[in-house]
């Protein structure tokens, strides 16, 4: 062929080509093409300028396919093509693969194995046809070297050898929670020497596969991603048993983040010097918030602990003195009664000796932010009022989502709507922070009704803000509560 016609068809041709292909990799990357405009930039980018300058220097220039220039030239158009060629498998057998697809379930490691395959495969063609290398001398000269490299690199290649044996068993995968000897972390990467897992103190930690192939992996991500935590904690031997494991166990039921379902599990394990020690065996879903849920649960315990006058002994030794009129209950009684004192301006009692005049004495009981006092849809018989915190009264919508409908604050009572009725409580009583609340059973309160005409008022005025702010709510959101 002329060197003219060579000319016209570098002239004109490959112009031409570089702005159809930038154009077919634009509509590509615009669309929903992007992993094939990955390559046809490739090509665009590197085959076509290298085949043009092969095609100057062997047609136009009339160079010899022997000369070192054009071997050169050639060798760097078939890595270009070679490149160009695996950035297409890749385009049709993984960009596009969908979740459940075996190609979405094929280990990195597996693919970057073959992809090194390929290249050295394409790199002995590439010297066999190009440069008329004798492969046969060459893999002989590379197995005596092999020896050497593979005495040199052993605890390498034995990492890679048992990476290639994970790969097949497939023990885990990334996102799964590892624990491997003392350390525990998430997979966030699984190359061909090591796994890469990252803890909970959001440290990266480089473990390689050969130490993984000889030690004990706990995954808690499998073969359900349910993970059983334990936590002990003990009560006094004054406390009955069947109590605190109800307490505990309605505790963990409450707690947000734990399962219901397994439910939670309470055991008595041991009685101790001091305690009787008990488990609780909860269940969480993520592993990645236990340190969250652990502490949101060993939290509450405290709370629960203190309204149901459960007793959490320290590890001491405690002598107690009587002199035949002092109580253990002294010091409570005059909190309650300073309480009293201080509400005296909303709770009607003449003295605080009258307190010791009703059939049954109020109590106080402490709750932790996030807990609540009072459940939505739970039947209700007590009178509360705030001695210090705040609490948030809530309503659930008829998706099951809760809405805060009025702020409570010292002072202030709730649970009047359901006091004196048989239905269950139309809103939750949420706290806010630390919360301090007087409880009074009803048979007291009937008993300062009848003694108080005022604190009827005084009721009266509170269920008629309490049910209003149920009645906005509901003309707002168009619900029927």
């Amino acid at each position: 062929m002329p060197v003219l016609i060579w000319a016209l068809i570098l002239i004109l041709g490959f112009p031409l080509l570089v702005i159809l292909l930038g154009e077919l990799s634009y509509r590509l990357q615009q669309g929903s093409g992007l992993p094939w405009a990955f390559t046809v930039r490739a090509v665009r980018n590197l085959v076509l300028p290298v085949l043009a300058f092969l095609l100057f220097v062997r047609y136009i220039l009339k160079l010899s396919s022997t000369d070192d220039l054009v071997r050169i030239i050639e060798t760097l158009f078939w890595l270009c093509i070679i490149h160009a060629a695996l950035s297409l498998l890749n385009t049709i057998l993984f960009a596009q693969a969908g979740v459940d697809t075996w190609q979405a379930r094929v280990p990195k490691l597996l693919v970057d194995l073959s992809r090194l395959f390929l290249v050295l495969l394409g790199a002995g063609i590439v010297l066999a046809t190009v440069w008329r290398a004798d492969l046969a001398g060459l893999v002989t000269a590379l197995g005596v070297s092999s020896l050497v490299i593979g005495l040199a690199l052993q605890d390498t290649l034995g990492s890679v050898m048992s990476g290639i044996a994970l790969l097949f068993e497939r023990p885990f995968t990334v996102g799964d929670w590892l624990r491997v000897g003392d350390i525990v972390g998430q997979v966030i990467d699984i190359n061909w020497r090591a796994v890469r897992l990252q803890t909970l103190e959001r440290e990266m930690v480089v473990i390689p596969h050969k130490l993984i192939g000889s030690d004990i992996v706990r995954n808690f991500s499998r073969p359900q991603r349910l993970h059983a935590e334990r936590v002990r904690i003990g009560f006094s031997y004054n406390d009955p048993p069947n109590l605190a494991k109800q307490v505990l166990n309605t505790t963990a039921l409450e707690t947000e983040g734990i399962l219901i379902n397994p439910p939670p599990e309470i055991f008595t394990i041991s009685y101790d010097d001091f305690a009787i020690t008990y488990e609780v065996k909860f269940f969480i879903e993520d592993y990645g918030n236990l340190e969250v849920i652990r502490d949101r649960f060993v939290t509450r315990i405290w709370y629960a602990a203190q309204r149901n006058h459960l007793n959490i002994p320290f590890p001491i030794r405690t002598l107690y003195h009587f002199d035949g009129a002092t109580t253990l209950a002294e010091g409570t009684e005059k909190k309650l009664t300073q309480s009293w004192q201080s509400l005296h301006h909303l709770v009607p009692l003449d003295q605080p000796k009258n307190l010791n005049n009703l059939s049954r004495d109020p109590t106080l009981q402490h709750f932790g932010a996030g807990e609540q006092v009072v459940k939505q849809g739970n039947f209700n018989s007590d009178l509360f009022v705030i001695i210090s915190g705040q609490a948030i009264m809530t309503l659930l919508d008829i998706k099951g989502q809760e809405h805060e409908i009025l702020s409570l604050n010292s002072g202030e009572f709730f649970g009047v709507m359901s006091l004196f009725s048989s239905e269950p409580s139309p809103v939750s009583i949420v706290a806010v922070d630390d919360l301090e609340v007087m409880k009074i059973s009803q048979e007291v309160v009937n008993q300062m009704l009848e003694r108080q005409s005022s604190f009827v008022r005084e009721l009266s005025q509170v269920i008629q803000i309490h049910r209003k702010a149920v009645q906005d709510f509901s003309d707002s959101t168009k619900l029927n509560i």
